[in-house]
């Protein structure tokens, strides 16, 4: 029993010594992954050296070399890789990566940033074939602070920044997340002596806020909504943009990849330009939407704007909505002109808020409305449904 217990054990040890050596993570080959991962953009990754210590890898010295002839490689300095693991396919997956802090200074302007990292990547091994896995190339992305002077003095920071890229239980599609708060612009400084006085006058020597992304694709439909870009800020305003196509399919989406790289080359750019163009005629126009908040920035803009005018800003106010029902007469579109005229007098009357919506009735083809702006302008109005409102 002892001698059969032995032996069980030295095969057992014996198998595990060759299985971990089988499947051993390659350091060279998951560069050549993440390089394999970039050539749809033509960047590249170089490192002075590699250590692999279990799932964990450390790429010392690695440099980023952008896309582009006249491109110069960006140093980036010692990044580590934790958990990394490669499947059959040899797709690799890493738990983490994080980068170093950066501190880079070019003539008169610094920029620093901390606390970047990576989480949750997925590195494909084939980069051409899409999936939704693709789609989704990390699961968060994070930075600390970030800032930037100009001679010494902080013109521009950033308390956090975080992407998210979720892939839904159901695999039915992704939703994207993208938040920068506590953003801070010192704008008291410009050397134009006229931008200078508008900043002042404006209120604008500081400008804070928050900046949000909120996004989402859906597989079967090819359905891409950007649910909001809302940009917040402190004493000026919300502008908030919204919009929808559909069509955008993951066969779309490697068609048009592979006909951007045929529009390179001088020997198929004409015939990629061709299939380029009926490749759109697959995407609808679902929806779009674009809303302004203010806060308190309209009235002396209004006041500004007169000062320079040699009147008050509520007689340029008077001015501006009588011009506005002239100005769009232009259009040859009556029920719009009075739609943005009545939402314009009442917005300068008392500025709350701003709407210019397009919502048809059904999806409307891309390719319907490029003809519809280029044989009659004045139908496109019509054919996606545009509104404009205003304090609603």
């Amino acid at each position: 029993m002892t001698k059969h217990s032995l032996r069980l054990a030295l095969a057992s040890t014996t198998f595990l010594a060759f299985a971990g050596s089988a499947f051993a993570l390659d350091g060279d080959a998951f560069l050549a992954a993440i390089n394999k991962s970039y050539e749809t953009s033509g960047g590249k990754v170089t490192a002075e050296k590699i250590e692999v210590d279990g799932a964990d890898v450390v790429m010392t010295g690695l440099t980023y070399t952008p896309p582009g002839a006249e491109a110069k490689p960006v140093k980036v300095g010692d990044v580590n890789f934790t958990n990394v693991e490669e499947d059959d396919s040899g797709n690799y997956t890493v738990e983490n990566i994080t980068f170093p802090d950066i501190n880079s200074t070019d003539k008169d302007t610094t920029v620093t940033a901390t606390g970047l990292s990576l989480s949750g990547v997925f590195i494909p091994a084939d980069p051409a074939a899409k999936s939704i896995d693709s789609l989704a190339p990390f699961e968060s992305a994070n930075s600390g602070k970030i800032t930037v002077s100009e001679k010494g003095k902080e013109v521009f920071s950033l308390d956090s920044l975080e992407a998210t890229a979720t892939v839904r239980e159901d695999e039915s599609g992704v939703d994207y997340s993208w938040k920068a708060a506590g953003m801070k612009a010192d704008l008291s400084e410009n050397p134009d002596p006229k931008t200078k006085d508008a900043v002042e006058k404006l209120g604008l020597q500081t400008v804070e806020g928050d900046f949000e992304i909120g996004s989402s694709w859906t597989l079967d439909k090819g359905t891409m909504a950007i649910d909001a870009i809302s940009l917040d800020l402190k004493n000026v305003g919300k502008l908030k943009i919204a919009a929808s196509i559909s069509g955008l399919t993951l066969d779309l989406i490697q068609k048009l990849e592979e006909t951007s790289k045929q529009m390179n080359d001088p020997a198929t750019k004409d015939a990629a330009g061709l299939q380029f163009m009926g490749l759109m005629q697959q995407l609808t126009f679902d929806s779009a939407e674009i809303r302004f908040d203010d806060a308190s920035i309209t009235k002396r803009a209004l006041d500004y704007a007169g000062q320079q005018q040699g009147v008050t800003g509520q007689q340029l106010a008077e001015s501006l909505k009588a011009m506005a029902p002239m100005m769009l007469a232009q259009l040859n579109v009556p029920e719009l002109q009075n739609a943005v005229s009545s939402a314009v007098s009442a917005y300068l009357d008392d500025p709350k808020s701003f709407t210019v919506s397009a919502k048809p009735s059904a999806p409307v083809a891309f390719p319907m409305i490029m003809g519809a702006a280029m044989g009659a302008p004045n139908t496109v109005p019509q054919m996606l449904g545009v509104k404009v409102t205003a304090n609603d």
